[in-house]
């Protein structure tokens, strides 16, 4: 049987826009989607199970064609969002390929479309795209790519491209990209393997920290229309129950901005799209996926938040009054409010968990008094640090419209070690806050929201001076480390479209290039590890895990302590997590003994090793 390994690659986002989802009535989520009753009082946690499984919670991934036509239409139309100087990707560069031979008139109106409707500056490039996802996700499916019929209830941005879909629809019919959809959907549907662990784990982390499950399916009061009995009137009405499935689509973008999450929701289907080379773990695949799960909570318990409202403009009367723009909306406000609280409580209570794990460490390690007061000094400031992100990423929520995000994340401070689902303490919690406490928020935290900003901008500015300062190589040896990294770049864009061969051999040429370069070692690892987990048979898969263990050792023996500390930590946790899937526990636990000696302690790659060798203990 076909075993399975996990892939991991790091790159970092930035944007995202979220909506709130119509008013339906909710049932409670199980594996198998159907409604179930309420939990009350005080009862056992609801924890994500054992054998995860994505769809239980409601996620799906998708290679959409209706988005991959969409997107190579705007390629054509001229859209071109990579910045200068650099490359685009290689799935990018076949499609401007194959659009070639797009017929000019067809590709001159297009472009006169786009052109004529393109945003104003400082509108950025995925600004200039989010209209043109939304409409996509409202055609229907090719090849037909029926638009929606032109009413009130489209968003502005949507109409205001709606007029595109004609022109997409012949796209379709006469660019040939019909032939290629196949080929397309498979580099899409690669680009869905590569997030779907970091994505799994990511989701897992979340439902665990809020000690509950996504409500998964929603009924719908229907009106049933009975036949016409001559003119007789008042007839009594009769109604019945529709169920709908809640879906939350992960859907990969690789013709998208670099970097722009784009998150809509369309009825009870939520969609997170995600340029290539995007890290799942990210805020805003976190934010969307906690407004997937805290939306029909909102909707739940409309009466309590109505029963509250007064006390809710309130707060919106104050902000409107400093000179804030804030919805109307109480029920917008409640919801941005929780996601808001949510997201930074995740986040800091993770990073004081890495905090804990590092200093209970080098306390062990310590070997004198003097150490061990050292230790703990330097980690009560670094959880003062991190107490004060925290409050200042509420901070600029609360000035976008989360007026109530202070209140609900000490509500969940209180809650977080209960064990209990976080929806059986809604209603109390909705019912305790004081407007006027609310009200002042920013004034009682100004202090360590300034204290983030400084130590921010310290950050921000040591990174500067790192990258501008003096290279201690020669002017040859520059143009020639640019040259590995511009290489290796491209080789990354052919290993995601999984053409495994191919990058193996073009790394083997570059070392002939650059003898014993560690990064080269390293790519060929990841290489012979992601071709492993494409393997069906287990010999196959074997030979390739133990080509992926000696690349690393060979990257690790090339690589020097002082200038490629990062690459160490990766190639000693990666060796850990082969050798455990390979069933060798104690070579895993040296390897991972020596990423956690290594690592930055805050990082990803060292909590992935902690957590690694932790389960080489268990059964």
């Amino acid at each position: 049987m076909k075993k399975y390994l996990p892939k991991i690659l790091t790159v970092v986002i930035t944007v995202s826009t979220m909506s709130l989802a119509s008013g339906i009535a909710y049932s409670q989520g199980t594996p198998t989607p159907t409604p179930a009753s309420r939990p009350t009082g005080a009862q056992l946690q609801q924890r994500p199970a054992a054998g995860f499984d994505l769809a239980d919670y409601g996620v799906e991934f998708q290679a959409d064609p209706r988005l991959i036509i969409m997107m190579a239409a705007l390629e054509a139309a001229g859209f071109d969002p990579i910045a200068k100087g650099r490359e685009p990707s290689a799935f990018r560069t076949q499609v401007r390929k194959d659009l070639a031979t797009v017929d000019p008139d067809l590709r001159s109106r297009l472009r006169a479309f786009y052109e004529r409707n393109k945003l104003p500056a400082p509108a950025t490039a995925a600004d200039q795209a989010a209209r043109y996802v939304s409409l996509a996700l409202d055609l229907g499916p090719p090849p037909t790519l029926d638009a929606p019929e032109r009413s009130d209830d489209l968003p502005g941005g949507l109409l205001e491209v709606l007029d595109f879909a004609p022109l997409v629809r012949e796209f379709y019919r006469r660019s040939g990209i019909d032939e290629r959809l196949v080929s397309y959907t498979r580099a899409y549907q690669a680009e869905g393997d590569r997030l779907r662990p970091p994505a799994a784990e990511l989701i897992r982390s979340l439902l665990t920290y809020l000690h509950t499950r996504p409500i998964t399916t929603s009924s719908e009061r229907v009106l049933v229309k009975a036949p016409a009995r001559g003119k007789k009137k008042n007839t009594a009405r009769t109604y019945t129950m529709r169920e709908h499935v809640r879906r939350f689509f992960i859907v990969p973008d690789l013709l998208a901005a670099p970097g722009a999450i784009n998150f809509r929701v369309i009825g009870d289907e939520y969609y997170a799209i995600l340029p290539e080379g995007t890290d799942p773990v990210s805020s805003e695949l976190r934010r969307a996926y906690l407004q997937y799960v805290i939306d029909p909570l909102i909707l739940r318990f409309n009466r309590e938040i109505a029963g509250r409202r007064d006390q809710i403009k309130q707060i919106i009367s104050e902000r409107e009054k400093a000179g804030a723009t804030v919805t109307p909306d109480v029920f917008i406000v409640v919801s941005r409010s929780l996601v808001a609280a949510a997201d930074a409580r995740f986040e800091e209570s993770r990073k004081l968990e890495a905090l804990t794990r590092e200093a209970r460490g080098k306390l062990d390690r310590a070997r004198d008094d003097a150490s061990r007061t050292t230790i703990v000094q330097e980690t009560r400031a670094a959880t003062s640090a991190i107490q004060d992100d925290a409050v200042a990423k509420l901070a600029d929520d609360y000035e976008h419209g989360a007026l109530l995000a202070f209140f609900f994340a000490d509500q969940l401070k209180g809650i977080e070690s209960t064990g209990f689902d976080m929806a059986n303490f809604f209603v109390d919690m909705i019912s305790s806050f004081d407007p006027v406490r609310e009200s002042r928020r920013l004034t009682e935290n100004a202090e360590a929201r300034q204290r983030a900003r400084s130590a921010r901008e310290a950050r921000l500015a040591a990174r500067k001076a790192e990258a501008e300062a003096p290279v201690v190589y020669s002017g040859a040896g520059s143009a020639r480390a640019a040259s590995l990294v511009k290489k290796l770049s491209e080789i990354e864009d052919i290993l995601r479209l999984k053409d495994y061969p191919n990058v193996e051999t073009r790394l083997k040429e570059l070392l002939t290039d650059y003898p014993r370069e560690p990064r080269i070692f390293f790519a060929l690892a990841q290489t012979a590890s992601l071709a492993a987990a494409d393997a069906t048979d287990e010999n196959v898969q074997a030979e390739r895990l133990n080509r992926a263990l000696g690349n690393y050792r060979l990257g690790v023996q090339a690589a020097s302590a002082e200038t490629d500390r990062s690459l160490l930590c990766r190639a000693h946790e990666a060796m850990g997590r082969i050798h455990s899937f390979m069933d060798n526990a104690s070579e895993a636990a040296k390897e991972f003994d020596e990423a956690i000696k290594i690592c930055d302690a805050r990082g990803t790659t060292y909590n992935d090793a902690v957590e690694g060798k932790k389960k080489l203990s268990q059964p």
